[in-house]
């Protein structure tokens, strides 16, 4: 399992051959009108002074508004490139839905340990209630949505107050690391939280989301694939144990027969679940 785990950039490097490599280049790209919704690429979310200028691509939908809004969170281990192409597609199919969607990117390891990444995505939900009213945004109607290691920060996110007592209001959280004291022997863990578990304990707790789950927490959509060897599937049913003890609404779906990298490229069958969730949690009252 731990092998495999150490694998995941390498296999992840290979969904896609339009990853940005490096940081933006400060030039303004204009925005790109598609069918159903505006996208503004390479967005700088981080205010002056912030240790590293970071990118996000936002997408704004047709009409009026206005709009519920998501935080978008890529995976590949925390570690490597920046990788907001992966998760353009489900981008592109909320906008169409009727979500401002900004799909962020955060300070990889090993440069940056954790931390950082959560300081990170807190700066991008103060950004986005910042810019609500260009964005036609609902401010107060927020979710998150990751996948692997993008789904443990997305997990984390929903179990913290994100910016200023600010608090999601759903998370979707697929084949996500949600503890990571099962990755005893990982390399990518160790360098994510820079130690490993013998010599980090407390960190490798701290940073889990399921050591931060409490009544009153966000609902939370979890999706796994049940021949998950990379994430293993324990994963998703412990932390939906825990949602379940704390009274915390939740729903997991599994995605039969599907490995970490095969759930991640086939989610088409939990679109409309997923979306259905985000629909109940965010536009109730409409």
């Amino acid at each position: 399992m731990m092998k495999a785990f150490f694998l995941l950039p390498l296999l992840l490097a290979s969904l896609s051959c339009t990853t940005r490599v490096g940081a933006p280049t400060g030039e303004k790209v204009p925005p790109v009108r598609v069918g159903g919704f505006t996208v503004q690429k390479d967005v700088i979310y981080t205010p002056p002074g912030w240790p590293q200028a970071l990118p996000a691509d936002v997408y704004v939908p047709d009409g009026p508004g206005p709009w519920p809004g998501i935080l978008m969170i890529h995976g590949g281990s925390w570690t490597g490139k920046e990788r907001r192409s992966d998760m353009a597609g489900l981008s592109e199919h909320l906008a169409r839905r009727g979500y401002v969607v900004m799909n962020t990117t955060y300070r990889l390891a090993p440069e940056h340990l954790y931390p950082a990444q959560v300081e990170d995505l807190r700066q991008a939900t103060r950004w986005m209630v910042a810019n609500a009213e260009t964005l036609r945004l609902q401010k107060d109607r927020l979710g998150v949505f990751g996948y692997s290691a993008g789904g443990q920060l997305a997990a984390m996110m929903g179990a913290l107050d994100s910016a200023k007592g600010l608090r999601f209001k759903a998370v979707v959280a697929g084949g996500a690391p949600t503890d990571l004291r099962k990755f005893d022997r990982s390399p990518i863990v160790s360098v994510y939280l820079g130690g490993s578990l013998r010599e980090k304990p407390a960190l490798y707790a701290e940073a889990s989301p399921v050591t931060h789950i409490s009544a009153g927490d966000p609902p939370v959509f979890i999706y796994h694939g049940s021949k998950d060897t990379l994430v293993p599937p324990d994963h998703a049913s412990d932390y939906a144990a825990a949602l379940q003890k704390a009274g915390v609404p939740h729903e997991l779906v599994w995605q039969n027969g599907r490995d970490h990298i095969a759930a991640f490229l086939t989610y088409g069958d939990i679109l409309g679940p997923a979306v259905g969730f985000l629909d109940r949690h965010l536009r109730k009252g409409q």
